[in-house]
């Protein structure tokens, strides 16, 4: 399957953002305080996180991307605004003076994550009405719209989005998080991973039952499509007229964070382009299997997914 050109496809991105901070070092001794490794860090590296890694594998594809999102009045906050500028994403990002900006810090030392240690507030209703505002007015501007929910209390009006972009008629992707995907009704399409997805439906013990639980949610919230992400399986597409099963393209998992970012920014951006479902997840997936391959989150260019066709 031909990759086609994105440069024309404008995606709207709106969710929560965080920053992605990698303490890379060395570890040669056990600390005398406790019996943990003390690591000597070497190298510090700041990386675009949640919803601002979706714009950004939007962005390295070609498509237009634009960020709708908050963030604290900070270091942290002043850091992701210039990595997004740096990757070509267009960031409204609204300053919250009462909060921190979410930042996921990350100590590693030969390749292997020692510690995570998290820093998060939730965004203030006030700043939410606002951002709600900025949808209002970008939708338009949007062919596609992704709502990135990681949790953090960035997406307060979601089922509001949703309402606008439906509409609109511009097709709503959500990526889920937590047990009630009710506030998701009438998306377009939602994205969960297996174990997201048995949280909510249920375990299973066949294809056949995994099918049942899948069709069942996807009738009950009234969505056009629902895609269940199933790691070392592949994935599957379920829609009205049946299922699609797309098998693991990967050649060798190094790293599975932020490829969830990845399936749905690529099956975003192909319906940008006016890709049918079946097509945008078979580039999603392409694209899934080149990024496992990396280390953190990262992106996957038109030109690497080319190449893995070949």
């Amino acid at each position: 399957m031909k990759v086609p050109s994105f440069s024309s496809a404008r995606v709207l991105i709106v969710g929560d953002v965080m920053l992605d901070r990698y303490w890379f070092g060395d570890v040669e001794r056990i600390s005398p305080e406790a019996p943990v490794p003390v690591i000597k860090v070497g190298r510090i590296e700041d990386r675009t996180g949640g919803a601002a890694n979706v714009a950004r594998n939007v962005a390295s594809l070609g498509a237009k991307a634009t960020l709708l999102s908050v963030v604290g009045d900070d270091e942290a906050g002043n850091s992701l605004e210039a990595l997004l500028k740096n990757e070509g994403v267009s960031a409204l990002l609204h300053r919250d003076k009462s909060i921190s900006t979410t930042v996921k810090l990350r100590a590693i030392a030969r390749h292997q994550q020692l510690l995570r240690i998290d820093f998060e507030t939730q965004p203030s209703f006030e700043i939410l009405e606002s951002v709600l505002a900025d949808f209002i007015s970008e939708i338009h501007h949007a062919d596609v719209v992704i709502l990135s929910d990681y949790g953090k209390g960035g997406l307060g009006h979601i089922e509001k989005m949703i309402r606008i972009a439906r509409e609109a008629n511009k097709p709503i992707l959500v990526d889920p998080k937590g047990e009630d995907y009710s506030r998701y009704r009438g998306a377009t399409l939602i994205t969960p991973n297996r174990s997201e997805f048995r949280q909510v439906a249920g375990s299973w013990k066949s294809e056949e039952e995994l099918e049942k639980k899948a069709q069942n949610l996807r009738k009950e919230l009234e969505l056009d499509a629902l895609l269940v992400t199933r790691s070392e399986e592949g994935m599957s597409l379920y829609r009205e007229a049946g299922v699609l099963h797309e098998g693991v393209k990967a050649r060798e998992v190094y790293d599975v964070s932020g490829a969830g970012d990845t399936v749905i920014a690529t099956f975003g951006a192909m319906l940008a382009t006016g890709s049918p479902f079946e097509d945008s997840m078979r580039m999603a997936n392409r694209a899934a299997g080149i990024v496992v391959g990396k280390l953190g989150t990262a992106v996957a260019t038109p030109q690497e997914l080319e190449n893995q066709e070949k």
